[in-house]
């Protein structure tokens, strides 16, 4: 279905924020991208400022409103706090794949639009995705640009002293969602992007002794696009996922996974560059991890002193590690991963130990209790 589709995998991801020019100076220091186009009053656009970031197939673009004008953008962040508006599909035709969208069931938020200047011409669409985020199918063959149309190479470039992070590409986008819709959801991905559900984690999966949550991934079967999904499950103590609802005041995009070849390096480059990441496990985590005897090319000690979770998958393995939240609100992170040997999942058997130092974080916000 996806192949019907004409879906070739994830382009960008935008973000809306309450300060773009903050935003662009901490991708261009903590994730080491380079400021690659721009777009605001010197390209003609009043209302607000884009600064778009590139790093081998990573393509983030970072969005504010300069305007009171500009409702969509100031009305998103004064909700949501700073985060995930939209994320794109590169597709083999825009049309097609919109209209396949939506007579499986999609809910329609931009219809098929040619944007055109002297480069050429961008086509996109959207459909709509939880509560105020979008998908959205682009395609650029046809375009020179630096970008796409209102992009023009930066006026002024962000130039920063930093470590290079060797940052790849998105390897999934995660979402969060409220009780009883994720189900809902996944079967919408399902039928609008011709997804599959490939892993599905019920009552008891993915829990502590305080918090629980289910969890479902969905993904095209090229394997391009994986999209898990989150809802809170009951528990003693409020979960990371009732936490990131009640902070976000609503359903949205948790975090976005980017993909490394060498974690080792890519943890330690973030870290000189000031990126905090989660507490890191407890010296038993890696003792257990010598007894397993797994055959895994890293040193465990530099796993440990760098804080990196490991989990076997199938034949091959996963390495992961997980920002803190990258704003003020307790709500968007960043994962980095790398998956070694032909590894597909997800790192379930880390899910009790990521849990537990998300708990402690929690613990010090005041956001733990039910009430």
């Amino acid at each position: 279905m996806s192949n019907e589709m004409g879906i070739r995998g994830y382009n960008y991801v935008e973000f809306y924020t309450g300060s773009a020019k903050m935003w662009a100076y901490w991708f261009a220091k903590a994730l080491s991208l380079k400021q690659t186009a721009y777009l605001g009053p010197e390209t003609g656009v009043k209302d607000k400022v884009s600064y778009y970031f590139t790093k081998n197939n990573i393509k983030f673009i970072v969005t504010s409103a300069i305007r009171p004008t500009n409702y969509e953008v100031k009305s998103f962040v004064e909700k949501h706090g700073d985060g995930v508006k939209r994320w794109a599909l590169e597709v083999d035709n825009v049309k097609h794949a919109y209209e396949t969208a939506i007579k499986n069931g999609a809910i329609p938020s931009r219809m098929p639009k040619k944007y055109e200047d002297e480069f050429g011409f961008v086509e996109e669409a959207a459909i709509k995705l939880y509560d105020d985020a979008e998908i959205v199918f682009m395609n650029k063959d046809n375009y020179k640009g630096v970008f796409k149309p209102g992009f023009r190479e930066p006026i002024m470039k962000i130039n920063i002293e930093t470590e290079d992070t060797g940052l790849m590409q998105v390897d999934h986008i995660v979402g969060n969602v409220r009780e009883n819709e994720m189900d809902m959801w996944a079967t919408y991905l399902n039928k609008s992007l011709g997804l599959e559900t490939f892993l599905e984690f019920g009552p008891g999966d993915i829990s502590t002794k305080y918090s629980a949550l289910l969890s479902k991934v969905v993904r095209s079967k090229d394997k391009k696009v994986r999209n898990p999904i989150n809802e809170p499950y009951e528990g003693v103590k409020k979960s990371q996922i009732e936490e990131y609802i009640d902070e976000y005041l609503g359903s949205g995009i948790q975090h976005v996974a980017i993909t490394t070849d060498d974690i080792l390096k890519t943890i330690a480059a973030m870290r000189k560059n000031g990126l905090e990441f989660l507490t890191n496990p407890p010296d038993t985590y890696y003792e257990m991890l010598k007894e397993k005897g797994w055959n895994i090319t890293e040193s465990i000690d530099e796993l440990k002193r760098l804080g990196i979770l490991c989990d076997l998958e199938g034949e091959g393995y996963l390495l992961q590690l997980f920002t803190k939240p990258v704003s003020d609100r307790p709500t968007f992170f960043f994962e980095i991963i790398q998956r070694c040997k032909g590894s597909e999942g997800f790192g379930q058997g880390n899910f009790q130990a990521l849990f537990e130092s998300i708990e402690r974080d929690q613990v010090l916000r005041g956001n733990f209790d039910k009430n």
